[in-house]
């Protein structure tokens, strides 16, 4: 089959690698119909996550149809459409009993794209697929449900529900990528009496404008400065961080106010300075976080009944093939506009299994 391969810092190709097979009772092959391109991916090729090694398939979000399953597998069988979600779940150890699948020290938590081979290709093994793999209803199309592989469940996870954002809140969303829009869309549900979003590309502003976003501050703008007029000097009560960078972190905890929240969402693959000095007396929460992926199956309830504004976040859609021209697209947001941009492999009448080895 076709896959898209890490093969170093700043290198990817498509090309050529063997057929996934199921190698234990609980795994599911998934023939990939539709996939997405995520942030991460971009720090994974940057170097900044370096326990992906040169030769791994990327990718940790699809939708897909089941064309094999382990003899463990329950919950799904050949030809279900399904949403494979960003993370795995063994469902026995100690983090996965708790919901906290993110942590599993079972053999799940993130692992594809990440220490196995990932969805960026024409088929993916899954493990543990009764619990990592998610029937989707017939009215939630491909390129839809798989936004919920991962940007909105971190969004509402780690930024909304770890933000603690309660009404009458004012939140403030630094990075207005992916990530921070659906942070945007998922604060919203709580009725905050403002959403601030701040990025340095005006595309990206008017998108979070367009999804909920109240206040918008731009390359040119002080942030700080639009958050304390809107707030009286107070501060923002909640600062949600979706970029991965210093700068981003270290605003967010400029502008958030005595005994607010920060939630960092963002990959970091640089050291942040934590300015005690400034912090200790305000009584500030930070919280970090991998998604646990625990709200998915109430957000495509959601979608089901078209209250997550999903499609709105594509910006550009691709054929499987054109995984290279898509990496260049996204990478250049600030110039292409790409917010989600999503790949669809060709239709195909038959579910046919990859060949054994």
């Amino acid at each position: 089959m076709k896959a898209l391969v890490f093969q170093g810092p700043g290198q990817i190709a498509w090309q050529d690698v063997p057929d996934p097979v199921v190698r234990d009772a609980a795994d599911a092959v998934i023939r990939v119909d539709v996939v997405t391109i995520c942030g991460t991916d971009l720090h994974i090729i940057k170097g900044d996550v370096p326990e992906v090694a040169p030769g791994r398939v990327l990718g940790h979000e699809a939708v897909g149809t089941v064309v094999e399953a382990g003899t463990d597998v329950r919950t799904v069988r050949p030809g279900d459409r399904v949403l494979i979600s960003c993370i795995s779940a063994c469902g026995r150890c100690r983090f996965c009993r708790e919901g906290h699948y993110g942590q599993c020290r079972g053999g799940g938590g993130w692992v594809l794209g990440h220490t196995i081979d990932g969805t960026q290709a024409e088929y993916v093994r899954v493990p543990f697929a009764d619990l990592s793999v998610h029937p989707l209803p017939a009215s939630v199309g491909s390129h839809d449900g798989v936004l919920l592989a991962d940007i909105f469940p971190t969004a509402y996870e780690v930024g909304v529900l770890n933000g603690g954002v309660r009404p009458g809140d004012t939140v403030v969303v630094v990075g207005a990528g992916p990530i921070g829009l659906a942070a945007i869309v998922g604060a919203g549900l709580y009725s905050p009496r403002r959403i601030i979003a701040v990025d340095l590309a005006e595309s990206r502003l008017a998108a979070a404008r367009s999804l909920g976003a109240d206040a918008t501050a731009g390359a040119a703008d002080e942030p700080g400065q639009l958050v304390d007029d809107l707030t009286e000097g107070l501060g923002a009560d909640v600062a949600i961080e979706a970029v991965g960078v210093p700068e981003a972190f270290e605003m967010c905890t400029r502008m958030v106010r005595p005994g607010g929240r920060v939630a960092n969402i963002g990959v970091h693959g640089r050291p942040a300075t934590l300015h005690l000095e400034d912090l200790w007396s305000k009584d500030i929460t930070i919280t970090t976080g991998l998604v646990d992926t625990y709200s998915t199956r109430m957000l495509l309830g959601m979608l089901a009944a078209g209250r997550l504004p999903s499609s709105s976040l594509i910006t550009h859609r691709f054929e499987l093939g054109q995984m290279e021209e898509a990496y260049d697209v996204f990478s250049r947001a600030a110039d292409t506009g790409a917010l989600k941009v999503t790949l669809g492999g060709p239709q195909h009448n038959e579910i046919i299994a990859p060949a054994q080895p």
